[in-house]
C-alpha cells in the first residue's frame, strides 16, 4: 500500500486550507485538520482535478494522424506536464489503412502501462462525414456521404469512449446519428451548416454534443438561429469551445459563459503538432502551416487548430471572470461525465488522485497522476 498526503491546499467549495489523503492512487480522505505524516506542502495553492482534453491532434512535433506509439507517448508526456491527466487523441479524415495504424498505435500505448503520460481515455474521429463547405482545416478529399454499415468499417478499441464529429445535413446524417448512438459512441455535431430542422432531428435521436462551438459551423443571425445559436439554446447540449482568444474572441467567450453556463461547456485545446515548439512553419496534414504569435494558418488561409493547452484555456477563462467552480466543470467534470468516466473529474473521496495545483496567478505548480507526482 502506498500512502501520500498533500497538505496546505485550497480546495474549491471548502473554507480554509485542508489536506488530502491518497492511498494507492485514490483520494481516501479530505480533512480541514492536520493529517499525520504529511509529505507534500502546497503552500496554499488551489488544487483542481486533472484536466481532460477531448479534442487534441498532437504536440511537440507529433501529429496523431502520423504518430506511432512512441510519438503518442511523447504527446502524452507533454500534456501531463501541462496538467492534462487524461486525453482523447483526435483523428482528422484519412485513409482506412491509416485509421487502422492509428488505432493500433493507441492500443499499443494503452497496453504498455507507460507511466508519466496523460492517459488515453478515448478516440475522437473528426470528419469524415462532414460538410465540405465547412471543412475548416480538415481534408475534404476524404469526406463522403454516409451509407448504412459504413460505421462498422471504422476501427475502434474496446473499453474506451469514441467521439464522432459529423454534419447532420449530409446524406445519411440522421441514420448515422442513430447508428452512433446504437453503437454506444458519442455523436458530436460539427463542420456543419445544418438547418434547425436537421439539428432537431438528430437531437430527438439523442445527440447532445457540439464540436468546437462557433468554429466550422453557421453562426447566429437575428433571423436565423444557426448551428451556434441552436447549441447555445439547448440547455442539455454540451459544447466544446477553444478558449485561445483566436478561434473565439474574449468578448464572445465571456458572453458564451454567461449564456450557456459552465455546466454546458467543455474546454478543448484542438492543439496540433507544433504545440510547444514556438513560431515557425510546419508540415501538417499534407500542407504547410504557419504559427505566429500563437495563431496557426494553413495555405488556404484557415485557422489550422491551436497551439494552446487546457491550462492556457483555464488561465484565459479565469481572467475573463470564470470562477474556480466554473473551471472545474469546463476543464474536467463535464468531460468526465460525457466520456462516462465516473472515477475522475472531481477532487472527492473515491476519485482518482489526478490533481493540478495553481498559484494565485493561475500558473501550474504541481501535477499528480494516479497518486504519482509528475516532475514539472
Amino acid at each position: 500500500m502506498s500512502r501520500l498526503v498533500i497538505s496546505n491546499v485550497n480546495l474549491v467549495g471548502r473554507d480554509g486550507v485542508c489536506a488530502i489523503e491518497i492511498i494507492d492512487g485514490l483520494i481516501t480522505g479530505i480533512s480541514s485538520t492536520k493529517i499525520e505524516d504529511e509529505v507534500i506542502d502546497l503552500n496554499g495553492n488551489t488544487i483542481l482535478p486533472g484536466f481532460i482534453d477531448t479534442h487534441n491532434h498532437g504536440a511537440m512535433g507529433f501529429d496523431v494522424n502520423a504518430a506511432d506509439a512512441a510519438g503518442l507517448v511523447e504527446i502524452g508526456r507533454f500534456l501531463l506536464k501541462h496538467g492534462i491527466t487524461s486525453w482523447v487523441p483526435t483523428i482528422v479524415p484519412d485513409s482506412h489503412d491509416r485509421y487502422e495504424e492509428i488505432i493500433s498505435a493507441v492500443s499499443e500505448v494503452r497496453a504498455s502501462g507507460e507511466v508519466g503520460i496523460a492517459e488515453i481515455v478515448g478516440i475522437h474521429y473528426e470528419g469524415i462525414f462532414s460538410n465540405k463547405k465547412v471543412c475548416g482545416a480538415l481534408r475534404p478529399e476524404y469526406f463522403r456521404q454516409y451509407r448504412t454499415g459504413d460505421l462498422e468499417e471504422i476501427p475502434s478499441i474496446d473499453g474506451i469512449a469514441h467521439i464522432f464529429t459529423f454534419a447532420p445535413e449530409i446524406e445519411g446524417g440522421l441514420q448515422l446519428a442513430e447508428d452512433l448512438i446504437r453503437k454506444g459512441w458519442i455523436p458530436s455535431i460539427g463542420h456543419t451548416d445544418a438547418q434547425t430542422s436537421d439539428l432537431e432531428s438528430v437531437y430527438e435521436k439523442g445527440v447532445r454534443r457540439v464540436t468546437h462551438l462557433y468554429n466550422a459551423m453557421s453562426g447566429i443571425h437575428h433571423r436565423n438561429l444557426g448551428v451556434a445559436g441552436w447549441a447555445l439554446a439547448k440547455e442539455d447540449v454540451c459544447c466544446e469551445i477553444i478558449a485561445d482568444g483566436i478561434h473565439v474572441s474574449d468578448e464572445i467567450l465571456k458572453l458564451t459563459l454567461r449564456a450557456k453556463g459552465s455546466e454546458g461547456l467543455a474546454l478543448v485545446s484542438d492543439s496540433v503538432a507544433p504545440t510547444g515548439l514556438g513560431d515557425g512553419e510546419f508540415d501538417l496534414w499534407g500542407e504547410t502551416i504557419s504559427v505566429s504569435r500563437k495563431r496557426t494558418e494553413n495555405q488556404r488561409g484557415s485557422i489550422a487548430g491551436s497551439v494552446i493547452t487546457i491550462a492556457d484555456a483555464v488561465e484565459r477563462m479565469t481572467r475573463l471572470g470564470a470562477s474556480s467552480g466554473d473551471t472545474i466543470a469546463m476543464a474536467s467534470l463535464n468531460q468526465a461525465k460525457s466520456l462516462g468516466l465516473s472515477d475522475r473529474g472531481e477532487i472527492a473521496v473515491g476519485k482518482k488522485a489526478d490533481i493540478v495545483a495553481l498559484d494565485p496567478q493561475g500558473k501550474i505548480t504541481f501535477v499528480m497522476k494516479s497518486g504519482e507526482v509528475v516532475p514539472t
